[in-house]
Formats: C-alpha cells, structure tokens, sequence
C-alpha cells in the first residue's frame, strides 16, 4: 500500500482509506475529524478496545451490531449492566464475544460516570497542539505520543480497562484530537484548532 493514493473517484486520501469501500467513507467521513460528547467518546474508546488485537475493518463492519447490544453507547445504560447482559453480549455473534474486553466496556462505563467533568473533558485534555504541517508519509505518523501515553495513564487511574499508549493514540487520531491524514489527501483539516 502507498501512503497517498487516487481512488477510482479521482480523490487523493490516506492509503489504508482507499483500500475497501467500507475503510473510504469511514476515512472520508469519520477519521480525525473533531468528537464531543461522553457518549460519542465511550463508543469510540469501547471500539478501539474491542478491536485490539483485531483489524479495525472487522470493528467497523460490527458497528451497528455494537450498537445495538451495547444499548447505542449511553453510558448510563452499559454502566447498569448486570451479569445477564454479560451472558446476552458474549451470545451476541454480531460483535466480538471476548469476555475480558466486554467487562471491560462495562467497567469503563462506569468509570466514566464517575468523572467529575465528563469523559469528553478528561480525554480532550490530552489533546496535543495542531501541527504546523499534516505528516507527509505513514513513517512520520507515531504509534505512541508523550500525550497518549498520559492519556492512558490518566485511564488506567481511574479505574478504565484495555486503554494503552496504542488504544489512546488510535482514539486521538479517530476522534480529531490529532490529524493524521497525510499531506495531500483530499479530506480537509478542522476548521478550528483543537478545542476541548
């Protein structure tokens, strides 16, 4: 794969976003651009654990099954589940049945109701300051940061389960917090600078 390439539309994107038709409306769509909301943010983080060890397409083709299992991602909902939902969601063949991943979605819930300010204000206060330039190459796009790492540090600390340095750098580039396309893709970068 190439880190730029033209799909068939005559657009330039990211290469990974022009690899399925599912990966380009997502890149197009989706990615990097900025996401508010505890709700929103439990859904994301939730996902990106799930698909630990997982290709991401996997997760996105089980999204809307997530959806409806995990009761649209409402934090108050997954944080009353109980051991009958547990049993339900790992009976569940439309997501990915891994019993440590499931409670840990619970857990982080949870967790997430436990935060003073809301899960939205304590992940966005990791967000680094925009770049002055998108990368130009995959090579240049890092797997860890110094605000990632702090990220899931912060996480682990309060109670969160499955969020590494990894997992919390994937949600930064899927939710806006960083803009990882690459110089040249078509996809325009955030209006604003990152807000939190």
């Amino acid at each position: 794969m190439t880190d730029l390439v033209t799909g068939v539309d005559g657009l330039p994107r990211c290469g990974w976003g022009a690899s399925t038709p599912d990966y380009a409306a997502y890149h197009d769509e989706e990615w990097g651009r900025p996401l508010h909301g505890d709700d929103a943010l439990y859904e994301r983080l939730t996902l990106e654990a799930f698909q630990s060890g997982l290709s991401w397409l996997t997760i996105l083709r089980k999204r809307p099954a997530f959806r409806l299992a995990f009761d649209g991602f409402h934090l108050e909902a997954v944080a009353g589940y109980g051991d009958a939902d547990v049993t339900r969601l790992m009976a569940d063949a439309g997501i990915v049945r891994n019993r440590a991943k499931i409670d840990a979605a619970i857990a982080n819930a949870r967790a997430a109701l436990d935060l003073p300010d809301g899960l939205a204000a304590l992940l966005w206060s990791f967000a680094p300051a925009a770049r002055p330039a998108r990368p130009r190459s995959f090579a240049e796009v890092p797997a860890v940061t110094a605000e990632s790492v702090a990220m899931a540090k912060a996480l682990k600390k309060r109670g969160f389960r499955f969020v590494g340095p990894t997992t919390a750098y994937a949600l930064m580039q899927a939710t806006g917090m960083v803009d990882d396309h690459l110089a040249g893709c078509h996809v325009k970068p955030p209006a604003a600078a990152v807000m939190g």
